[in-house]
């Protein structure tokens, strides 16, 4: 139920309506009202909040235009909470190896990295064999939370070669644009493969889901023009958040 009304202020140039909507959002994202919850009806929560009819009206009828709560006409109607809409997912593209910060930027986003891990580290044995270098060389791993929207996205852990102040650079933005721009090593072809995986509890944590939450795990081996491997990368999507898509094509037979 709906808490305590507060006592709007008059003269703050705030208009009492949109101090009516920042009442009932703040009450939503407390608790107090809950998807399914009824509202008082109008009489009583204009005479609550010493407002005219017309006034809550207003944010009432914002607030069911921006979604956050449902009017139903009738004598067992009234508004309601509505039930949060479900962000929409994001559409990545493997076709073209457009890193992160691009995909984004064609979903009209903007992309965003927090950084969890950056440092130089003996390479495993799978890292070893995609990068190219003996087991235990030293290699470059960058682990980040990948975020756009305002919500966690994907949690990289990218593996590259021993490069010369690599570890020092700015690692919150491409790391793609970065290898082409200071190391002219622009990926241009990659090995992907993907495969369905359940999110333990330190990866759920990061990407704010619950353990056990479904994930799309890819696994990638990125190249250069000339065929140096450039990247070694374990990528986890939240499959809610982002719909991957490869475009094929039918090639035509040797000797047609």
């Amino acid at each position: 139920m709906v808490g305590t009304p507060p006592e709007l202020e008059r003269g703050t140039g705030v208009p009492a309506h949109v101090q009516i909507e920042r009442w009932l959002l703040a009450s939503i994202a407390a608790g107090e009202l809950a998807p399914g919850d009824r509202l008082p009806g109008e009489r009583e929560l204009a005479g609550r909040l010493r407002v005219s009819r017309m006034t809550l009206r207003q944010a009432l009828a914002t607030l069911a235009h921006d979604g956050v709560l449902l009017r139903v006409p009738g004598r067992a109607g009234g508004a309601f909470v509505a039930e949060p809409r479900p962000e929409p997912r994001i559409e990545c593209d493997l076709t073209g190896l457009a890193g992160f910060t691009e995909q984004m930027r064609r979903a009209h986003l903007r992309a965003r990295a927090r950084i969890l891990r950056a440092a130089t580290v003996p390479a495993p044995a799978a890292v070893a064999r995609a990068l190219g270098v003996a087991v235990g060389a030293p290699v470059h791993e960058v682990a980040r939370v990948r975020s756009a929207g305002g919500s966690p996205i994907a949690l990289e852990r990218s593996c590259f070669p021993c490069l010369p102040g690599l570890l020092e650079e700015d690692l919150t933005g491409s790391l793609y644009a970065l290898l082409a721009t200071r190391y002219d090593l622009e990926p241009r072809t990659a090995v992907e493969h993907l495969d369905p995986v359940i999110a333990r509890p330190a990866e759920a944590a990061e990407l704010d889901v619950t353990p056990g939450t479904p994930l799309m795990l890819i696994e990638r081996t990125a190249y250069a023009g000339d065929g140096t491997p450039v990247e070694h990368a374990l990528d986890l999507f939240r499959p809610d958040r982002v719909r991957i898509s490869v475009r094929s094509g039918v090639t035509a037979p040797e000797g047609s």
